[in-house]
């Protein structure tokens, strides 16, 4: 007989305290909840983890999360078995193989030198490019890995990019950006130091 009464004042007590807490849940509107639960992350802090993600897989030769390639090590075979053949081959050896950005897959371009990979590019995304290479500026990137080793313009007709090199451990990152005023960055190259 104690057993059931016990029984019950739990039950009693689980009930009561469960209906408080559905009071209470009911009382905050629905979309004030979900704002609390899942604030949303601006474009910049995205573009700024976009950039801070090629700091240290730079020091190795590499692009962050992509399948672990290295400049000078992976052969054209070990890409094309993990990506399968670029969209857009090279047309001659100096060319590059193009991946092409989709559903939000970033897009690469792979050249090759005696079979093994030369240089790596990275175009980034093509939908909301602005939490990505888009939301990258100049000013961003001197902010959080400080002074360049190379500023220089690139001239090619009547486009004018800006190349922003740093040197990472055997490695030089570039930056190209579109134009001179120091944001819409086309893409990053990973290539072999050649800065002294």
């Amino acid at each position: 007989m104690k057993f059931y009464k016990s029984m019950k004042k739990i039950a009693v007590a689980t009930v009561a305290a469960g209906t408080l807490a559905l009071t209470a849940v009911g009382t905050v509107p629905s979309h004030a909840a979900a704002t609390q639960t899942a604030a949303p992350i601006d474009a910049h802090t995205k573009a700024y983890q976009t950039l801070m993600s090629f700091y240290k897989p730079a020091l190795n030769g590499k692009f962050p999360n992509f399948h672990g390639f290295t400049i000078g090590l992976t052969t054209h075979a070990s890409v094309i078995k993990a990506i399968g053949e670029a969209e857009s081959p090279a047309k001659d050896s100096d060319g590059f193989d193009v991946y092409h950005a989709e559903m939000g897959h970033p897009g690469y371009a792979i050249s090759y030198k005696l079979g093994k990979i030369k240089e790596m590019r990275y175009f980034g995304t093509n939908v909301e490019r602005e939490t990505n290479l888009g939301g990258i500026t100049v000013k961003m990137l001197t902010q959080h890995w400080g002074t360049p080793n190379e500023s220089v313009l690139i001239k090619s007709g009547k486009t004018v990019q800006k190349k922003i090199t740093y040197i990472r451990g055997k490695y030089q990152m570039e930056f190209i950006f579109d134009g001179t005023n120091g944001s819409g960055l086309n893409h990053i190259n990973l290539v072999n130091k050649v800065i002294k």
